[in-house]
């Protein structure tokens, strides 16, 4: 091999969570590093810019949420029943959600390291608060929380990824934006050794010891999402950034990486049917519609085609947006009536949303474009018909108030929608993140065809393959992001500490 001077001991390809973590990771083990972002500076961060940034993590009491919130308000803290999400919990729900496909060596490593890396973001300067307005409800005038989900990220995903990426140029990482990676580069011996990148259309090869792939998935490619998920989905819409095209992906399979995890899946929620094409920054994730466990979903024949209630949204709304798709027309109308109005989040309220209201159903039948009258109508009264009303309402827990003898059953959370005003609002599909990636071992290093770790090359975040099958428990994305870049980062700092060693021997 000929010796070139190295741009970097490390070069991390992305500038999200992710990639932030693997590199401040990195970095705080001797490694020197280069982040290389595809985005201009000002669309920087890729899909991490553009979550609410919730964050799944293990906590056995009140004691490990203050580990990482420190300056909860005393009487918040007094008012407030946090419970618990202990291994076991998080252990069930991501076996659960993905059908029991996820990879238990990897599950493993995400839930045993979740509280312990939200810690180390927290001393790496994130900050961090309680979810008290998306995740709690008051019950007799104290918060109870509920879904697994305890606490946020400071300024949500912007914040996430401004705070991160000022402690890496704070420990004198080096960022260059506008440089999208193309191809990795390999000596004689098969070690990845560098990148070939592209900036204001001339191309030029960097050099190093180890890359950090975390770059995203392939969300953002029309043509891949039709080839990978499916008819129609080059249709849906895109929540985050338009740069996740899967360039870390294919110039890891270029060079013989195994493929790895549901390739024909993917995070897809209901969607504002009529948001641009890829994320609006000055909007965030509040295009994402949530509340439908307290309303129906009716499609264009005017027919319910799910089961709205079969659990807490943080585990079902990342399939749902496939079911919207499924739909003709690729769009539904969520209906909501006064009795349940108080409980639509704050994304109900934005200016920017497709809605329509009547003080009557039948005046509200008249305004949903698209869907058939009479249809809708038949099914808002078989619905009313199949309400329990022998079961109280609560929305802090599966209630079992379901409407029953009706297809489909609305397990819980079922409400007769007959109380003016009422509300619709429209709703496609928007795409998240995919499932389909790399496969990595447990020091998140990828793995060839033949299962052998490829020497140099590391990955973490949405480009990793096997976690997530068919569906996803919500706010697992950020913290598998976070944990296995700072796997990927370490192991990474660590190959290329063995490596001087040797040499110096």
């Amino acid at each position: 091999m000929i010796a070139r001077d190295l741009d970097a001991d490390v070069i991390v390809i992305g500038a999200g969570n992710a990639a932030a973590c693997a590199a401040i990771s990195a970095r705080n083990n001797g490694a020197s590093v280069l982040m290389l972002e595809a985005a201009p500076r000002e669309e920087r961060g890729g899909n991490s810019t553009y979550t609410a940034g919730a964050m799944r993590y293990v906590f056995n009491g009140v004691e490990d949420v203050l580990s990482v919130v420190p300056d909860v308000n005393p009487d918040t803290l007094a008012n407030t029943d946090f419970g618990t999400y202990t291994e076991d919990q998080f252990f069930d729900d991501m076996f659960r959600v993905t059908q029991f496909r996820t990879d238990p060596d990897l599950c493993e490593l995400l839930i045993k390291r979740s509280l312990p890396t939200l810690q180390w973001m927290r001393q790496q300067g994130v900050r961090f608060q309680t979810s008290h307005g998306r995740q709690a409800y008051k019950v007799d005038g104290r918060f109870v929380f509920w879904g697994g989900l305890s606490v946020e990220v400071w300024g949500g995903g912007p914040g996430l990824v401004d705070m991160l990426l000022a402690s890496a140029e704070k420990k004198g990482i080096r960022i260059e934006y506008e440089t999208a990676a193309i191809a990795l580069l390999r000596d004689n011996d098969g070690v990845v050794h560098g990148v070939r990148v592209r900036h204001n259309g001339r191309t030029r090869e960097l050099f190093c010891n180890a890359v950090v792939l975390a770059c995203g998935g392939f969300e953002s490619n029309t043509e891949m999402r039709a080839r990978y998920l499916g008819p129609n989905w080059d249709l849906a819409k895109v929540r985050g950034t338009r740069f996740n095209t899967g360039a870390g992906i294919q110039m890891a399979l270029e060079i013989g990486a195994m493929p790895s995890g549901h390739w024909s899946g993917a995070h897809a929620v209901g969607w504002d049917q009529n948001a641009p094409a890829f994320g609006d920054l000055a909007v965030g994730d509040a295009f994402q519609k949530h509340s439908y466990p307290f309303g129906i979903m009716v499609n264009a024949r005017g027919e319910r085609f799910l089961d709205e209630g079969a659990d807490f949204r943080n585990y079902t709304y990342a399939k749902y947006g496939r079911e919207i798709l499924a739909q003709p027309g690729q769009f539904a109308w969520q209906i909501f009536d006064a009795k349940v109005r108080h409980l639509l989040r704050d994304e109900y309220r934005i200016r920017q949303i497709t809605k329509v209201s009547s003080d009557t159903i039948e005046g509200l039948a008249d305004q949903l474009e698209g869907v058939d009258r009479d249809g809708f109508l038949r099914t808002v009264a078989a619905f009313n018909a199949a309400v329990r009303q022998d079961v109280p309402f609560n929305p802090n827990l599966k209630d079992a108030r379901a409407a029953e003898n009706i297809v489909p059953r609305k397990s819980h959370w079922a409400n007769t929608i007959d109380t003016g005003p009422f509300e619709a609002y429209a709703v496609t599909c928007g795409v998240t993140f995919t499932f389909g990636g790399l496969k990595v071992n447990r020091g998140a290093q990828v793995e060839d065809t033949a299962g052998l770790p490829i020497p140099g090359l590391f990955a973490a975040g949405e480009l990793v393959g096997g976690l997530f099958y068919h569906n996803y428990p919500g706010g697992t994305g950020l913290t598998s992001g976070a944990v296995f870049g700072k796997l990927a980062g370490e192991s990474a700092a660590s190959a290329i500490s063995s490596k001087k060693s040797r040499s110096a021997a």
